[in-house]
């Protein structure tokens, strides 16, 4: 539960594609570089963004260093949010840019266009926008995400949309349909195809966007000839199973939300989630959430992440956990951690005898 992947897609939607590209022996050979031709149509049609030209990328991660690299320059400026998935911001500094870190950790959880207004200067370069947002689970209603796309249009600014969680939220809106010219989509089926552990992503930008960012591509030879396989096996499917997976997520989400209710001092300052992932805040506790994440993995096997890994500001205030599991998985962490809280003197009442 520490890595917001996804243990819910039926495994015969994978099985026989993996099964019948390892028996064909594809893995002798290399990949198109460029991608499967259905692969890439199929992508398309996923996000419905006319005119759209996918690039594949070992994961959505490396999208995210490519475009980067290729548009950050020493003394550029990223508006970006505390907390975040912060290997995003090492990327920036990588580049001599740094990230302008908005704190969001209040309500409404995200940013929103009159902050991104009031953090421009001549340096800024970059919107960072990630929608549903890592690791509150916090989402971007639809006006909210134009606003902003209309702030990167108006100042010639590239806007980073990672949509990496985009089929967890309803009503889910992509900061293309405002900002064609200035927005570059991240995406990736690692979360809701299930398929993390084969590194598979990309993006899309407008063509002379997309080949700048694509000067900065290590794959010349392409992306793994199976995961394009499995990748072109779940998008074909996807509309038959992604609800069935989405609602045993909410209904994880809400079963975790009992637990929290009946902890006095923890509390989930985003709910529902609109990711697949969120985070509990147990500051009141008194507890640390490094200490949290060493016990429940140590004495109880049930992996959660201590916020230090998301925020440098709140990381010792919660510890996030993902939930696109088997609900065995659930129970396991319902029954656990309101042990490991009361192990680490926690205010947390002992259950009653029945």
């Amino acid at each position: 539960m520490s890595q917001n992947t996804n243990h819910l897609v039926p495994p015969d939607v994978l099985r026989p594609a993996l099964e019948t590209a390892i028996r064909e022996r594809r893995y002798e050979g290399y990949p198109l570089a460029t991608g499967d031709p259905e692969l890439l149509d199929a992508i398309s049609k996923d996000f419905g963004a006319s005119g759209m030209t996918p690039f594949l990328t070992a994961g959505g991660t490396e999208s995210l260093y490519m475009t980067t690299r290729a548009l950050l320059g020493p003394g550029d400026e990223v508006i970006a949010t505390d907390p975040s998935y912060l290997i995003i911001h090492r990327f920036v500094e990588l580049c001599g840019a740094r990230t302008k870190n908005l704190d969001i950790y209040t309500a409404p959880y995200r940013l929103t266009a009159d902050r991104v207004q009031e953090a421009l200067t001549p340096k800024t370069r970059m919107i960072l926008l990630i929608d549903p947002l890592n690791p509150l689970g916090s989402g971007y209603p639809r006006e909210e995400v134009r606003a902003i796309a209309e702030i990167a249009h108006d100042r010639h600014l590239t806007l980073i949309n990672d949509v990496t969680y985009r089929d967890f939220s309803d009503g889910h809106a992509l900061a293309w349909d405002f900002a064609p010219e200035e927005t570059v989509t991240i995406w990736s089926v690692s979360k809701n195809c299930g398929l993390a552990g084969l590194r598979i992503g990309g993006f899309f930008a407008r063509p002379e966007l997309l080949q700048k960012i694509a000067r900065f591509n290590t794959n010349d030879l392409g992306v793994n000839v199976l995961a394009q396989a499995a990748a072109l096996a779940a998008l074909r499917t996807k509309p038959k199973w992604i609800a069935s997976v989405v609602r045993q997520t909410r209904a994880n989400g809400a079963r975790i939300r009992e637990v929290v209710a009946s902890l006095p001092g923890t509390s989930l300052p985003v709910y529902p989630s609109r990711a697949n992932m969120m985070v509990i805040d147990i500051a009141e506790t008194g507890a640390s959430p490094d200490a949290v994440q060493d016990e429940m993995l140590r004495k109880h096997h049930v992996f959660v992440r201590a916020g230090n890994y998301l925020s440098p500001t709140h990381g010792n205030r919660f510890v996030r956990l993902s939930f696109s599991n088997p609900p065995g998985d659930i129970e396991r962490f319902a029954k656990a951690f309101p042990v490991v809280m009361r192990s680490l003197g926690a205010r947390v009442p002992t259950p009653s005898a029945h």
